[in-house]
C-alpha cells in the first residue's frame, strides 16, 4: 500500500505541471490582462508598458510561468490587480466553497444512494419507473434554471429561505443552494446505484448469502451495497473537484461569495493571476480526490490489493 501511494504522488507531479501549465497559457495568450485592469478606457503605451512590467507581463510566457510555478512552492500565489494577495482571496472563499461542497456530496450520498437502493430492489416497479422519470427531468434542467425556480418559490413567493445567502454562508443557509448544486450529480448518483445493485443482486454471492439464511438487511448492508458502491465512489470522488469548480453559477445566484464567484470577478476583470491560483488549487482538490477513491477501493471490496 505504501509503495502504491508513493507511485500515485509520482504520477501527480507530471499531471499536476501539465495541467497548471495549459491553464496558465490558456488564461495568458487568450486575454489581456491590461485590458481587464484599464477597464472601459484604453490605457495608453506608457501606462500599459508599466503595468506589464510591474506584474511582470513583460517577460515571455514560458519564463512567466518558471517565475509562477516557483512562488507556487513557495506558497505565493501573486497579487490581484486590485493590490490584494491571491491567498487572501482564497482564505476567504475557500472556506465557504468547501461547506457549500460538504453539503451538496452529503446529499449525493444520502438521498442519490438512498433512492438507488430502493429502486436497485424493486427494478422494473411503480416506484422505481417514478424515480427513474423524475431523475431525467433533473439531468434535463439546467442548474440556473433549478436554481432560479427555487429561489424565486422558497425565497421570494414563500419566504422560507433568505434569497441571498449572507456572508456567513452558515451551513443552514447552504441547504438550497447546496441541493442545486448537486442536483444533477444526485440524479446520476441514484441511477448509477439503481444499475449496480440491479446487476449485483443476480451475482453467485448473493444468492449464497440468502441460501445460507442470513437476515435481508445484512445481505444487502454487507454483501450487495458494498460490493455495488465501488462506481458510486468513484463518481463521487471525482465530482468533488467538480462540484468546487462548477459552483460559479448556484454562487452567483445566491450572492455567495466563494471560489466560483472569484472565479468570474477574475474572469471577468481578465485577472490571470486569480485564475490561475484558484484553478492550481482545484486541481490538487481534483488529483488528491483521485488518490482517495483508489484507496478507498481496498476498504469497499477486500479482493482489491495494492502492491
Amino acid at each position: 500500500m505504501g509503495r502504491y501511494v508513493v507511485r500515485r504522488l509520482l504520477q501527480m507531479i507530471p499531471v499536476f505541471i501539465g495541467s497548471t501549465l495549459l491553464i496558465f497559457l490558456m488564461v495568458n495568450v487568450m486575454g489581456d490582462p491590461i485590458a481587464g485592469l484599464c477597464g472601459d478606457k484604453q490605457c495608453d503605451a506608457a501606462t500599459a508598458a508599466q503595468l506589464k512590467k510591474e506584474f511582470g507581463l513583460d517577460k515571455p510566457v514560458w519564463q512567466q510561468y518558471l517565475t509562477y510555478m516557483g512562488n507556487v512552492f513557495t506558497g505565493d500565489f501573486g497579487t490581484a490587480f486590485n493590490g490584494q494577495k491571491v491567498t487572501e482571496l482564497m482564505a476567504t472563499a475557500f472556506p465557504v466553497t468547501i461547506r457549500l461542497t460538504i453539503v451538496a456530496i452529503l446529499i449525493e450520498i444520502v438521498i442519490g444512494i438512498t433512492l438507488g437502493v430502493i429502486t436497485g430492489l424493486k427494478r422494473g416497479r411503480p416506484v422505481d419507473t417514478s424515480v427513474l422519470l423524475l431523475t431525467l427531468v433533473v439531468i434535463s434542467i439546467p442548474t440556473f434554471v433549478t436554481g432560479l425556480l427555487l429561489q424565486l418559490l422558497l425565497g421570494v413567493e414563500w419566504g422560507w429561505i433568505k434569497p441571498s445567502v449572507s456572508t456567513e454562508a452558515t451551513f443552514g443557509e447552504l441547504l438550497v443552494p447546496g441541493l442545486v448544486l448537486a442536483s444533477v450529480s444526485l440524479a446520476y448518483v441514484t441511477r448509477l446505484t439503481r444499475t449496480s445493485i440491479a446487476e449485483n443482486r443476480r451475482s453467485d454471492y448473493v444468492r449464497t448469502a440468502v441460501a445460507k439464511g442470513l437476515p435481508r438487511q445484512r445481505v444487502i448492508v454487507r454483501h450487495l451495497l458494498r460490493n455495488s458502491l465501488i462506481p458510486v465512489v468513484t463518481f463521487i470522488g471525482t465530482d468533488i473537484g467538480a462540484l468546487m469548480g462548477g459552483a460559479i453559477v448556484t454562487e452567483r445566484i445566491f450572492n455567495i461569495h466563494g471560489v466560483g464567484y472569484q472565479l468570474y470577478q477574475g474572469i471577468l476583470r481578465q485577472n490571470t493571476q486569480t485564475v490561475v491560483g484558484f484553478v492550481t488549487v482545484l486541481v490538487l482538490v481534483f488529483l488528491v480526490a483521485n488518490l482517495l477513491v483508489d484507496l478507498l477501493y481496498a476498504v469497499l471490496d477486500p479482493r482489491i490489493r495494492y502492491a
